[in-house]
Formats: structure tokens, C-alpha cells, sequence
């Protein structure tokens, strides 16, 4: 009673709270039901009903955490400075719901960390990996013996206020099962809409979510529930060519494993050729995860001879990467084709971009196409569409119509374990059996991505700055794609 004297809350919760805290005094303490009754009245109390923070306005003080703490990532920091303008003006507003999406290790959880600092919030963090039942999200029903009130409003109890920074982390790999679909659950918590009176089933009021700013972080799209996706704005966060890498490598990494790893800068000296060396060679990413490890192995090494009183240079030399790190694996380098009928592609992960090669060979026989590879579908599809593309262009390319009855075709793309699928090999198979019939090479330093159709069109194709910066990491020096793509 002395604590809820204290509490600025609306009519309805404190009408609510009377009713439960008179039911509370005429329960036996002995009795079952007494337990949930008094952890119940405890929430009430310990949740933030009224209780906002003050955010901070200062816009060149947010732009300078941001770009303190992310290298690039342009789009996503416009994005909240925008937010906080708006803010600034009408001082009033629903927060947006932002989805980064993109490969793992480009520094998504930790842009929510920036984020709450940028505009001096309280920041909560909820892994949603494997999370498979509806209560976690929603609460439960309080006639259960240990009913407990949901994560979201767990979280902002603990955050002790009503519009912390909130990160929903991996909300890509949410799980459904017989206790119910969270994701579906998610709809009403993300829906700028509705969230402003978001029943949680423990408490059954309506709690305020819309000053909430919810930051989801996710790696495949396509995992997530349509019309969840829907209610989100989603920004692509991309992986980082070399340069940015670097910068990344120099000005967050290497302090930090110094500090991890109990080593002073004099002790350890890596230039950027070294770095660079490291980046190209070592590891094969979008982000900077492999790259940090790299560099902790460098690192400890180091502090294993100073333990040792070994003898040794401060500056850390490309032969002493053999040494550490053993030899390089840099496999996805243009190889060049010496051949006709091999052509690069361009593919998109969820890791990032990667390059691939496209191989035919023709041999006798009656005309048929066989396809090997782990080919899905979609990619199947892709071979026989530019086939019978090539058959129906044949005199323009000055082949001979007839050739296609005498002779086979072999379609094979290496690495015959990973699994491949898309449309975006059209041109790519197109060109490597035009390649084969006219018997003459592919220009070298070429990669080409786009979907083919009957008529011979290009379609644009997604993914495109991942698979730029594969072939950036490849050494390939020019690129055909569809001219919507140009964009």
C-alpha cells in the first residue's frame, strides 16, 4: 500500500490494483493460489507504467556515438537520426520497428547497444533463437500454478523504464510447436498500431508499448512470417569490402583483443598489408567474426612469447602468418578459364556473396542435357530455359542448327556437395553453352548474375552488392548484369 501511494498510474490499473490487493488480504497465506496473488500485486507495482526516460536530442552527439562505434553502415545510422529529428520536433511519437537484416558478424546486435547510447535510453536484449511457445511472448493465464507474465514486459521491469532500446535478437529463427506459434504472437508486441495496448495474459491490462523501440535482428528473410515481415521496416545491412574491414580490424578489433589478451600497443605492431593479408587469405565472410578470430590467434601468440621470454619483433611480418595461422585457404579466387565453356557466376549466401564456376562439355550422342551439381529446381530450370534459348539465337551465333541433335551436353557446377538454387545463373549457363558450341573462350576477369527468359530478356536479380563484393574478394574485374540492377 505505502509503495503504490508513490505510483503515477491511470484510473484503470489503479482501480485494478485495490481490487487485487483486497483480494490478496482475504486469502489464506497457506493457500495455493496466494503465491501467484502476491507475485501479481509485485509486478504491478515493479513495472515502469508512466515512467519514460529522457532521451537526448543532441543529434551531433548521436551521430558521433554512431560513427564511433560502426564503421559505414550509412543507411541505418540516417535512419535513427531521422527518428530522433522527428522526435526532437513533435516530441511525441510512435517508435518505428526496425528489422537489420543481413549476413551474421556485420555488427547488427551491436548497432542496438549504439543505438541506446546515441539516444540515452535503457537498452534490453531478447535472444528469440529456438523460442517455440507463445507464452514466453504473451504470459500466461494466471488460474496456473506458477504462471509467469511474459518476456516483454519481464524485460522492461527489469529495464525499469516504458521506452528502453529493445533488440529482439534472431527473430528469424523463432520455432513453433504444440505450445503455440510466437511468431504469430509477435504480432501484436511489433504493430505500431496495436501495441499500444498490448495485453499480456498474466496481467490482462493494457500496456503501452508504442514508445518502445523494438530492433530486430535477423539473417534469412525468408524464415520470417509474411505478416510479421510486414510490420517491419527493413534495413539491409551488407557485408564490408576490404577497405572497411581494415578499418574496422584497426580501430575496434585490435584494441580490443589488446586489452583482452593483457598487451600493450608496443607489444605488438600489425600493418595493414599484414591485415589486408589476413582479410583476403584467411577468411572468406560479409562480416568481421573469422577476421576477429584471425587476429585473437596473432594476438596470443604474441602474448605466449612475451610469458616465454622469447626473443621477438614488435612488428608482425607476412611470413609469420604461416607460422601462426598456417598455411593460406583463400579458395574462392578467380582461377581463369583456359577452356571454352567455363564461365564465373556470382551467388548469394547467407553468409554473404561467393563466386562460382560453370562448366559444359559437349560429347557425342543424340542431344541430350544431363545437369550435376546439387542443382535445386529453380537452377534446373534456369540450364534448360537458356538451351533452348541457345537453339532458337543459334544462326545469329553462327552455329549450325543441326549440331544440337549430334551432339550432348554436360551442365556441371563444381563442388558437387554444396547445395545451389536460384534464377540468377541464367546468363551465366547461357553463356557457357554458347561458349561450348562456338568452341571460343570467355574474356578473362568476367563474372556474370541474371535471370535469363525464352526471349532471350535479363531480369534483375537481388543480392547484387554481396556478390559485388565476392568479386571483389575474387579479383574479378568486371561484372555483366541486368541494367535494373544498376541501381
Amino acid at each position: 500500500e505505502k509503495r503504490a501511494k508513490k505510483k503515477k498510474w491511470s484510473k484503470e490499473v489503479e482501480k485494478t490494483f485495490e481490487k487485487e490487493l483486497q483480494r490478496l488480504k482475504r486469502m489464506n497465506p497457506q493457500g495455493a493460489e496466494y503465491s501467484v496473488q502476491i507475485n501479481y500485486i509485485d509486478l504491478i507495482l515493479d513495472l515502469p507504467w508512466e515512467h519514460y526516460s529522457k532521451d537526448d536530442f543532441d543529434l551531433k552527439r548521436a551521430k558521433k556515438i554512431l560513427d564511433r562505434d560502426h564503421a559505414s553502415l550509412e543507411k541505418v545510422k540516417d535512419r535513427i537520426l531521422e527518428y530522433l529529428a522527428v522526435l526532437k520536433l513533435k516530441n511525441n511519437m510512435k517508435a518505428p520497428i526496425l528489422c537489420l537484416y543481413g549476413p551474421p558478424g556485420v555488427g547488427k546486435t551491436s548497432l542496438g547497444k549504439s543505438i541506446a547510447e546515441a539516444i540515452n535510453r535503457k537498452y534490453v536484449r531478447m535472444s528469440l533463437g529456438g523460442m517455440h511457445d507463445e507464452a514466453e511472448i504473451r504470459g500466461h493465464r494466471r488460474t496456473y500454478i506458477g504462471a509467469m507474465p511474459g518476456r516483454i514486459l519481464q524485460n522492461l521491469k527489469k529495464a525499469g523504464t516504458s521506452n528502453p532500446v529493445f533488440v529482439l535478437d534472431e527473430i528469424d529463427k523463432l520455432a513453433s510447436s504444440s505450445h503455440g506459434d510466437p511468431s504469430s504472437a509477435l504480432l501484436e508486441v511489433l504493430d505500431p498500431e496495436q501495441n499500444e495496448k498490448f495485453n499480456d495474459n498474466f496481467v490482462e491490462l493494457d500496456y503501452d508499448l508504442s514508445k518502445v523501440m523494438f530492433i530486430a535482428t535477423a539473417n534469412n528473410l525468408s524464415t520470417i512470417q509474411p505478416a510479421l515481415r510486414d510490420r517491419m521496416e527493413i534495413i539491409h545491412v551488407p557485408g564490408y569490402p576490404v577497405k572497411e574491414k581494415l578499418i574496422i580490424a584497426k580501430k575496434h578489433l585490435m584494441p580490443k583483443l589488446l586489452k583482452e589478451n593483457g598487451l600493450k600497443s608496443k607489444d605488438i605492431k600489425i600493418g595493414d598489408k599484414v591485415i589486408e593479408k589476413v582479410i583476403e587469405e584467411y577468411t572468406n565472410e560479409s562480416g568481421v567474426r573469422t577476421l576477429e578470430k584471425r587476429l585473437s590467434k596473432i594476438v596470443r601468440n604474441r602474448a605466449k612469447e612475451i610469458a616465454m621470454e622469447d626473443d621477438f619483433k614488435t612488428a608482425v611480418s607476412p611470413d609469420d602468418l604461416i607460422k601462426i595461422l598456417g598455411p593460406s585457404h583463400a579458395k574462392d579466387k578467380y582461377i581463369g578459364n583456359e577452356h571454352a565453356g567455363v564461365v564465373t557466376g556470382l551467388a548469394w549466401t547467407q553468409t554473404g556473396g561467393d563466386i562460382l564456376y560453370i562448366e559444359t562439355s559437349l560429347t557425342r550422342g543424340k542431344g541430350k542435357l544431363t545437369l550435376t551439381g546439387n542443382l535445386g529446381d529453380v537452377m534446373k530450370e534456369s540450364a534448360v530455359i537458356a538451351l533452348e534459348c541457345l537453339k532458337s539465337h543459334a544462326m545469329s551465333l553462327k552455329i549450325d542448327p543441326s549440331v544440337f541433335d549430334r551432339w550432348n551436353v554436360h551442365v556441371h557446377v563444381p563442388e558437387g556437395a554444396t547445395p545451389k538454387d536460384g534464377r540468377s545463373a541464367g546468363i551465366t549457363i547461357l553463356s557457357a553453352l554458347a561458349s561450348a558450341f562456338t568452341q571460343r573462350k570467355i574474356k578473362k576477369y568476367i563474372a556474370l548474375t541474371g535471370e535469363i527468359t525464352l526471349r532471350g530478356d535479363v531480369l534483375p536479380v537481388g543480392g547484387i552488392k554481396e556478390k559485388i563484393l565476392a568479386a571483389k574478394r575474387a579479383g574479378i574485374k568486371e561484372i555483366v548484369m541486368c541494367h535494373h540492377n544498376k541501381k
